[in-house]
């Protein structure tokens, strides 16, 4: 039987040397042999606890609530390394900033609602199956799909104030 070092067990605990707790992010970081830095952990953990899509911008401000020495060049420079090394994608959401949207979600697909500016996330096997039908049908072997829909709700129903509004029971209707 072998001996298990301290750092073996902080590490299958999820948790480096110092016994900070290590995001996935910053998981995906260390397995991709990246040196992980005070401010780059700090931007991992900002993406691994964000449930948007967060542009660089935004990304700077959550960072810099957490650590007030993060830059904003930093930011863009640990972006662009995570979007290289495939940790982060780009997405586009026609809003002119490219947002970014961690590689570890899965594939799926994006609802974005153009008045609010907000993003669902979604997954659909039928649009795959068809995609896939679409590219051998042309000749092709489809080897990734990227589906955003732009959408708004439909405004709600007006409300018919010209129709007759039933009678109120009057005072006779009470007691019985």
């Amino acid at each position: 039987m072998g001996l298990i070092s301290h750092a073996e067990d902080a590490q299958a605990a999820g948790l480096d040397g110092d016994d900070h707790v290590i995001s996935r992010i910053e998981r995906m970081c260390i397995e991709r042999g990246l040196k992980m830095t005070g401010q780059r952990r700090t931007i991992a953990r900002v993406l691994s606890d964000s449930e948007d899509h967060p542009d660089v911008e935004e990304l700077y401000r959550r960072a810099a609530v957490i650590d007030n020495r993060v830059s904003i060049a930093t930011v863009y420079r640990t972006v662009r390394l995570l979007e290289e090394k495939g940790i982060l994608a780009r997405r586009d959401f026609g809003e002119g900033r490219s947002r970014y949207d961690p590689t570890d979600r899965g594939h799926h697909h994006h609802l974005i609602d153009v008045d609010t500016g907000k993003v669902l996330e979604f997954e659909d096997p039928a649009h795959e199956k068809i995609a896939a039908e679409i590219a051998a049908r042309l000749g092709f072997e489809l080897v990734d799909v990227r589906l955003q829909l732009f959408a708004r709700r439909p405004p709600a129903p007006a409300r018919d104030d010209t129709a007759p509004t039933p009678p109120r029971p009057g005072p006779a209707a009470k007691g019985r």
